[in-house]
């Protein structure tokens, strides 16, 4: 597995300093870090993530409007001098909605299969009616829908089952959810922690993912030792099972990050039971993340693409040596590879252009572009 990013456009920014570490769990167990977003830049990166905006209730009958204005989305100080995506719940009336909120996914921008995620969270209080959220999909939902994209659901909080026991601090869940349809087959488990996670301080939240299982930590940057709340086993494909988690979990994910208003998870319908969002907050709330970072090992299993690199405050470093290898490489407008002819296709399969050693690019439209050459692993490009 080689990692190909491809630096597409470029603004210079000052980095803010962060009162918190951004330093996650670290290059452990093997793992190297291969990309991260600190969100230290004052702006969210189209090239890294797209600001979904629509009202249709995410398929659980959620209350919100997601919008992409800044009252809802930015990047920005999260008054104690950490540069933090802000997710913002408020309560307002919006295109027939009674609340509005934020909702980001890296579909098709940046997407890995196996690996280490993990995101430094500090979340809202959910009682009654808010429900953050951090997982990741099948980047491949466009083509084969939900659930047989597959579902892997980091940490939920919000859930109703917490209301009547005051534990709505500490409850939280992973799950994951697959299949061929509709009702799918999915395994989720509930905690309860030994400690507030809305305790107004930054939690780290951890997937680890390779050929074999999933499982999920909190917090192992303070307790390494910790086990896993979460852990289901993903051994080989059985191509005959479609109910099989196995053949949904060994392929590229994307990220999200929402924050979404009542719906299934809490299990509030109306507006008047959503009691998060009061006169002592003035009717808003706010999920920050401090960062997200990805970790490989090299592994064969492992495959990753981003458009852009991710941020280098931490030196980030390739888990192969790219110089060993000839490899498909894009300067501008023009496509180069040592030896091997080149060939470009359009993102909806069409051959759009082939060249012995470099290939010129010029007379293309703006667009997703896939290079390939034989026994070299393949690139996306996006040319603006």
């Amino acid at each position: 597995m080689r990692i190909q990013s491809l630096l597409l456009a470029s603004t210079l920014f000052i980095s803010a300093s962060a009162a918190e570490p951004q330093n996650g769990t670290g290059e452990t167990d093997g793992y190297r870090l291969v990309w991260q977003d600190l969100f230290d830049k004052g702006t969210l990166d189209p090239m890294r993530w797209e600001i979904e905006v629509n009202g249709d209730g995410g398929g659980n009958n959620e209350l919100q409007y997601y919008t992409d204005r800044e009252e809802n989305v930015r990047v920005g100080d999260d008054g104690q001098g950490n540069g933090c995506l802000i997710l913002t719940a408020r309560r307002e009336s919006y295109k027939g909605k009674s609340f509005t909120s934020g909702r980001i996914i890296s579909k098709n921008l940046t997407v890995f299969t196996h690996g280490k995620l993990e995101a430094a969270i500090r979340l809202p209080k959910t009682a009654n009616g808010l429900w953050p959220a951090f997982w990741a999909m099948g980047n491949d939902i466009d083509q084969v829908g939900w659930p047989r994209c597959g579902e892997i659901d980091i940490v939920e909080m919000g859930h109703q089952d917490a209301f009547g026991k005051g534990t709505q601090e500490r409850y939280f869940n992973g799950a994951c959810h697959w299949g061929s349809g509709w009702p799918n087959p999915s395994y989720a488990r509930h905690s309860t922690w030994p400690y507030s996670l809305q305790d107004g301080e930054f939690h780290i939240f951890t997937l680890i993912w390779d050929a074999n299982t999933i499982e999920m930590y909190v917090d192992r940057d303070k307790y390494p030792e910790s086990g896993p709340y979460y852990k289901m086993d993903i051994p080989d494909n059985k191509p005959s099972d479609e109910s099989y988690p196995g053949n949904y979990f060994h392929k590229d994910n994307f990220i999200l990050f929402n924050l979404a208003v009542g719906g299934n998870f809490p299990g509030i319908y109306n507006a008047s039971g959503v009691t998060a969002l009061n006169d002592d907050n003035g009717d808003e709330a706010s999920m920050y993340v401090n960062y997200v970072k990805i970790y490989q090992k090299g592994d064969a299993s492992e495959s990753f693409w981003s458009a852009i690199p991710g941020d280098k405050e931490a030196g980030i470093d390739d888990v192969t040596d790219e110089a060993a290898a000839p490899a498909i490489r894009v300067e501008g407008r023009t496509a180069t590879c040592e030896g091997a002819e080149i060939s470009a296709y359009s993102a909806d399969g069409a051959l759009v252009g082939v060249g012995r050693h470099s290939l010129d690019l010029s007379s293309l439209a703006a667009g997703l572009y896939l290079l390939t050459a034989p026994g070299i692993p393949a690139v996306k490009i996006v040319l603006n």
